[in-house]
């Protein structure tokens, strides 16, 4: 009986799964349409003095309109009927979520030792590989460089997330400090042998910069659940407190970096006073308005701030030796006292050296941040406040400490900003920035480090590598979104809660 069920459930299940031609056809011809009215005036139509010029074969294919729509239109065909078919079902139910709302549990038991073989093969794989096409000269050598650090640096991470439970055997007790001293030693060694120029040590810097932003923000938005569109404000004034306090109070950059996480967390909690009642879309609108309250007043105090010129911000020094070819605040210069040619580098492996420094503090000390009670509220506060005040927590200090404690991290981020521009303006702190930062919060998956970290990489790298196509960068920004949204909704790494072990009865 069993049987004959079972077949004739096959059958009705194949012929249900009868291919629709003529609904693929309209589909495929809808997309194309639409496809063809957004992106060709865009691309095919240009403007030659005073008329419009029609280039129905612009090249490259890539940014042709016509092109485009003619590849939406067979791509979107070949998926209508490929999920008509039992094999294109099952590959669509690969990428259904089950329950939105289902909770994961990070576990509580070590890597095994064969899982963390393969994770190093795969990754000294990639590091070979990008290190073949850097000599082959398929892509810049510096390039491949930062890549390399940037695949070190991912495992570095992976290895600070695992949890470290007493007396239980976990190798990576020994590999975070190997890889941690490999991405503290191993850029001046590139450097040195002209594997990594400056450009390149720059854009890294960019990148740990971004990275210290998105971990700032995962707190605030992550973890608190609390909706902030103004972060870039934190992020301003960390950088403004180096620039104006060398201006007017000769304050250098070391000092800057100590006083300024605490200028950045009383603005923290000034921004977290005003929103204790406020939820959900009211929240960001209030949040948003703080930070272009910011900028404002940064562009508009042009006595102070100097407005649209901006400021200038000072180097780094080391124990009192400046980075400059000739010493300006009293030193000695760097390359002098060590009798070595001069180089601008030196000054760029300091400030990614120090930064590199700060982001592994910062790593471990906000992983470690949701064992303890305060991680465990503001989780508690982003399920359910109500739920959360009925336990007896105080929704106000956590509020205003989530605040805080992400405004620290934008205020650091700020002052290696400023140090590494050398100069800073109002229009460097704009509301696409606080998009940018949210947007890695977002694809990485809020709540997971790992992922707002490989999410930073990500979008600070990636366009450096496609420079080519730099005109099409928010176009590129936005379809990664929609098919992030789409097949990982929760982002690239979804966050786990931390497991706890319960006292024996």
């Amino acid at each position: 009986m069993n049987t004959l069920t079972h077949k004739s459930s096959v059958q009705t299940h194949q012929t249900t799964l009868s291919i629709n031609w003529l609904h693929a056809l309209k589909d495929a011809l809808t997309a194309g349409v639409l496809t063809l009215l957004v992106l060709g005036p865009i691309t095919n139509l240009v403007l030659k003095q005073y008329d419009f010029v029609f280039l129905p074969w612009r090249q490259p294919l890539a940014v042709n309109g016509i092109a485009i729509a003619l590849l939406v239109c067979l791509g979107r065909f070949a998926v209508a009927v490929l999920a008509q078919t039992a094999s294109g079902v099952r590959f669509l139910n690969y990428f259904k979520r089950s329950d939105a709302h289902n909770v994961q549990v990070e576990s509580r038991t070590a890597p095994p030792l064969s899982k963390t073989l393969s994770l190093f093969a795969l990754a000294l794989g990639a590091c070979v590989v990008l290190l073949s096409l850097g000599f082959l000269g398929y892509m810049p050598l510096g390039a491949a460089s930062a890549l390399i650090l940037m695949v070190l640096f991912v495992l570095f991470a992976y290895g600070i997330s695992i949890p470290k439970i007493k007396h239980q055997v976990n190798s990576w007790r020994y590999l975070v400090p190997v890889l941690f001293v490999l991405g503290f030693s191993l850029p001046i060694l590139l450097n040195y042998f002209e594997l990594l120029p400056k450009t390149w040590l720059d854009n890294l810097t960019l990148a740990l910069i971004y990275v210290l932003l998105g971990l700032g923000l995962n707190i605030v938005v992550g973890m608190a659940g609390l909706l902030d569109l103004g972060f870039v404000a934190f992020y301003a004034v960390g950088a403004y407190f180096l620039a104006l306090g060398y201006q007017y109070f000769d304050m250098g950059f070391w000092t800057a970096l100590l006083l300024a996480p605490i200028f950045a967390a009383l603005s923290g909690a000034l921004l977290g006073f005003p929103v204790l009642r406020m939820q959900g879309d009211y929240l960001a609108i209030v949040t948003l308005g703080f930070g272009e309250i910011i900028r404002l007043i940064l562009t508009s105090w042009v006595e102070v701030t100097g407005g649209p010129n901006g400021a200038a911000a000072p180097s780094p020094t080391l124990f009192g030796l400046e980075f400059s070819r000739r010493a300006t605040r009293g030193g000695e210069p760097f390359h002098e006292f060590f009798g070595i040619p001069y180089s601008n580098d030196y000054k760029s492996l300091l400030i990614y050296v120090v930064l590199f420094v700060i982001v592994a503090i910062s790593l471990r000390f906000f992983n470690r941040l949701r064992y303890m009670p305060l991680g465990r509220s503001w989780e508690a506060l982003r399920e359910d406040e109500i739920a959360c005040r009925s336990l007896g927590i105080n929704h106000v200090n956590v509020k205003l400490s989530a605040f805080m404690m992400g405004a620290v991290a934008g205020g650091v981020a700020g002052v290696f900003f400023a140090t590494y521009q050398g100069f800073i303006n109002p229009t460097s702190f704009n509301f696409f920035e606080s998009v940018l930062i949210l947007s890695i919060v977002v694809l990485g998956g809020m709540g997971s480090m790992l992922g707002v970290i490989i999410a930073a990489l990500v979008l600070t790298l990636l366009p450096e590598l496609l420079r080519d196509f730099a005109n099409y960068r928010v176009l590129v920004f936005g379809l990664l979104m929609i098919a992030m949204m789409i097949w990982r909704p929760h982002g690239l790494i979804r966050g786990r809660r931390p497991s706890f072990k319960g006292s024996e009865p």
